[in-house]
Order: C-alpha cells, then sequence, then structure tokens
C-alpha cells in the first residue's frame, strides 16, 4: 500500500518525515520515522491526530518510553481519565493491564469501546507494549463505521433516531456481596448513573456515523421492549466480528497503539494464559456522544 508523508521536526533545524502506512483498507496503520522521545512541533502533533481519526488504530514499533513519557504524550491530546475501577501506580492516569497465571485477564475479550458507561466516554486510547507471550495477546479493533456503512439503508432509517442505556456492568465482578463491598458499589452507583447514548454517534471531526452500541457495557435500546432490544443489539454486536472490518495488532515489546474510541471497539485476544502480558494504557477525556 502506499505511505502517506507527514513531517516530523527533528533536534535542531533539521527535520525528518514520518510515514503513514496503511495496513487495512479502512482501519489500521503502521507510522515509521517517528521517535516519540523526541519533541513533536504542533504541527506535527496535528498531522498526527488526523491519521490517527483517518485512520483510526495507529501503531509505532520500538518506542520505548517510560511510564512519565507515556503520561506526558497522553496529556497533548488532552485531559486524561483516572479510570475509576482500576487506578494504579505512581500516575494515577495509568491503567495497568498485567495478566498472568495470578492475576487473569478480567472481560478485555469482550468487544467495546472504552468506558461508554460514562456520561463522556473515552475518546483516545494509548496502549504500550511492555511484554508479550512468544505466542498470543493479539489485540482486535472493528471499525464501526464501516460496520455502520455496510448496513441496508432501511435499517440505517430505524437505528439512527435510537438511544442506549449503558452500564459498568463489567467491573460490577469486582464487588462482593460483603456489607463494604455492597457499600462501595452504591457510591459507584451514584457517581456513574447509567448513561443514555446514540445507538449511532457522529464523529465531532470526521462527521462520518459509527455504531456505538457494544456487548461489554450496553444494557438496552430504550423505546423498544426486552426481546425487540436484545435481538437488535445481537444484530449490530456481529458488526464488529466481520473480518473485512477489522485490523489484529499482533505486539511487541515498544509497540505503542493509538485508538479512536468514537469510530472502534476493540478486544484483546485472551489466548495466552497462564503466561504473561504487561501493557500500559492512558486514555484521553472525550465529549458526550452526539
Amino acid at each position: 500500500m502506499t505511505s502517506q508523508t507527514a513531517v516530523l521536526p527533528g533536534s535542531g533545524a533539521n527535520a525528518a518525515p514520518f510515514e503513514v502506512e496503511p495496513i487495512g483498507p479502512t482501519i489500521g496503520a503502521e507510522i515509521h520515522g517517528l521517535d516519540l522521545r523526541e519533541e513533536i512541533s504542533e504541527a506535527a502533533f496535528a498531522a498526527f491526530e488526523a491519521a490517527v481519526i483517518e485512520h483510526k488504530v495507529v501503531y509505532a514499533r520500538d518506542q520505548h518510553i517510560d511510564t512519565a513519557q507515556h503520561v506526558a504524550l497522553g496529556k497533548r491530546f488532552g485531559e486524561l481519565e483516572v479510570h475509576p475501577f482500576r487506578p494504579e501506580g505512581a500516575f494515577p492516569e495509568i491503567m495497568v493491564l498485567d495478566n498472568h497465571k495470578d492475576n487473569p485477564v478480567l472481560s478485555t475479550d469482550v468487544w467495546h469501546s472504552d468506558t461508554t458507561f460514562r456520561e463522556c466516554p473515552t475518546r483516545y486510547s494509548i496502549l504500550r507494549c511492555l511484554e508479550i507471550p512468544k505466542v498470543g495477546g493479539d489485540t482486535l479493533w472493528a471499525d464501526m463505521t464501516a460496520a455502520y456503512d455496510g448496513l441496508s439503508d432501511t435499517m440505517k432509517a430505524f437505528i439512527d433516531p435510537l438511544f442506549a442505556v449503558h452500564d459498568f456492568k463489567n467491573f460490577r465482578a469486582l464487588y462482593t456481596s460483603s456489607e463494604e463491598d455492597r457499600a462501595k458499589l452504591a457510591r459507584m452507583e451514584k457517581l456513574y448513573p447509567n448513561p443514555t447514548h446514540p445507538v449511532v454517534r457522529t464523529h465531532p471531526v470526521s462527521g462520518r456515523r459509527a455504531i456505538y452500541v457494544n456487548p461489554q457495557f450496553t444494557l438496552r435500546i430504550e423505546g423498544l421492549n426486552a426481546d425487540e432490544s436484545d435481538s437488535l443489539l445481537k444484530l449490530l454486536y456481529e458488526q464488529a466480528h466481520v473480518p473485512e472490518y477489522q485490523f489484529r495488532l499482533r505486539w511487541k515489546p515498544g509497540t505503542i497503539v493509538f485508538w479512536d474510541n468514537r469510530s472502534t471497539q476493540h478486544y484483546a485476544a485472551n489466548d495466552y494464559y497462564p503466561n504473561r502480558r504487561h501493557m500500559e494504557r492512558v486514555a484521553v477525556v472525550g465529549e458526550k456522544p452526539v
């Protein structure tokens, strides 16, 4: 595929290009010639963010930055989230995903867009690989804009005005039936009451429409009875399973991925237990979906 060239400043007055190599027809691109340890100018950063929006998922290899640099990089995109259920480490903005025999995966092996249980869900996620098994541990993304485009006009017209209720349902498994945990859960329910988001959201920059319901966090579609809601959600969830809408990445230590949650869903393959897969993530606060 043809690479696209953007400009990244090097040291001093010298400038070095970074190239954007599309991997899939609608989703996924590799960035070449970029060193995230170096400062990026505003113009080059704007070109980089434009590439994230256009390709929905972009990645770069051999980016051996540390946690502090990861946080600083994320802040270039905007305010960073502190995950309400999994804050860890010296940097509260960092979500540690360190899975192994003593810490099995918690629900990342379900198709989802990050934190749709929030009123303003995640805009971008930035995930960095520290350790990966020799076999397994890939991540898959689905282009939910392409998925929407693939629906019939009749189906689009039906779902366009609909809204769905979301919930942090997977994280409820973190709480036991103890009185203390019930009180903690009640506090979280008060902090994160079930938001309502459009079933089809419009990207605030590209103007493209995307399916915005997912099996991780969506409870039901408003205005439909339970059977109707379940059937329609099942149909919409299945769109992420279409191979032509997908991009799959084989991780290596030092690989970093940026993705746009407004137009994608993702799934971390849980096929490496009991081996270790160690990642760190920051997430950029988003806007209310419309």
